[in-house]
């Protein structure tokens, strides 16, 4: 299918994003990236923006149409090119989806071009990516807790954003530990050093060594953290209706951050052999 072709601000623009100075491509990235999309490099002794614009732009003017320039946002938007590096994936999809919205596209978290509705301004554009997901990139939120409400994030759904995001810590201690419980009982099970009747028990993951008094404290505040997280936001969340349980935006900001904390100390958990008993 023939897409239109994208005018000169959005192009300049994309090609702002993609060859930034700080987190754009490299210039050997976009040689490339070029030689692979089979976009003639007719610039390349400039700067990295500009010739990637003068790159495009020729082969825009020459198909009469955009395909092959989002051919070229795909290839450099492939998965396989951001792993171990999922926050850069992030920052730059935050920067592209503003701009491809003005043309009625967008990039989606498999770094497919897709079809979206079409912003009209550049304010509208900007707020359809949304305040809070730009504002949890600057913070490095931790990418599971991105990808656990992206959709929501876009919309600015504040509600559910927090809804998703607590789930997502439940659905990691659950991969990491095996159970499939939920909950408090699924953190008192995966990390509980006490069982009901308070004697010892060995837990099925442990944040840290556990050996000194300092590290088993460590390990029960993380317990609270996570218990506190679902009795505060996802319970109410989950049970009460939208407009009977109001998020507003510095909450639910305060609240994935919070989540992106547990998710970084959820990354060093470790099996405890013999754990559960």
């Amino acid at each position: 299918m023939a897409i239109e072709r994208l005018d000169t601000a959005t192009l300049e623009a994309l090609c702002g994003v993609l060859g930034d100075t700080g987190g754009g491509l490299t210039g050997s990235e976009i040689g490339g990236l070029l030689r692979q999309c089979q976009i003639d490099d007719v610039a390349p002794g400039i700067t990295k923006r500009h010739r990637l614009y003068e790159a495009l732009a020729a082969r825009q003017q020459r198909d009469g149409v955009a395909n092959n320039v989002l051919a070229f946002v795909q290839a450099a938007m492939h998965p396989a090119r951001y792993v171990g590096k999922s926050q850069l994936f992030a920052e730059r999809q935050a920067g592209l989806n503003p701009v491809l919205s003005l043309a009625g596209l967008g990039i989606d978290d498999h770094g497919q071009v897709i079809a979206a509705q079409r912003a009209h301004t550049a304010s509208e554009a900007e707020a359809r990516a949304g305040r809070l997901r730009a504002e949890l990139v600057r913070r490095q939120v931790h990418a599971d807790v991105l990808k656990a409400c992206r959709a929501e994030l876009l919309e600015e759904n504040y509600f559910h954003a927090v809804l998703e995001a607590t789930k997502s810590v439940a659905e990691k201690v659950r991969q990491l530990s095996g159970l499939t419980l939920d909950g408090s009982e699924l953190v008192d099970e995966a990390f509980g050093m006490r069982d009901r009747d308070r004697r010892s028990r060995t837990p099925i993951l442990a944040l840290n060594t556990l050996r000194s008094i300092s590290e088993q404290s460590e390990q029960r505040g993380m317990m609270h953290m996570m218990k506190g997280i679902f009795a505060v936001f996802r319970n109410p969340t989950a049970h009460e209706l939208k407009a009977r349980w109001a998020v507003d935006e510095q909450e639910a900001l305060d609240l994935l951050t919070m989540v992106s904390v547990v998710h970084r100390r959820l990354e060093g958990a470790v099996r405890v052999p013999g754990g559960g008993r």
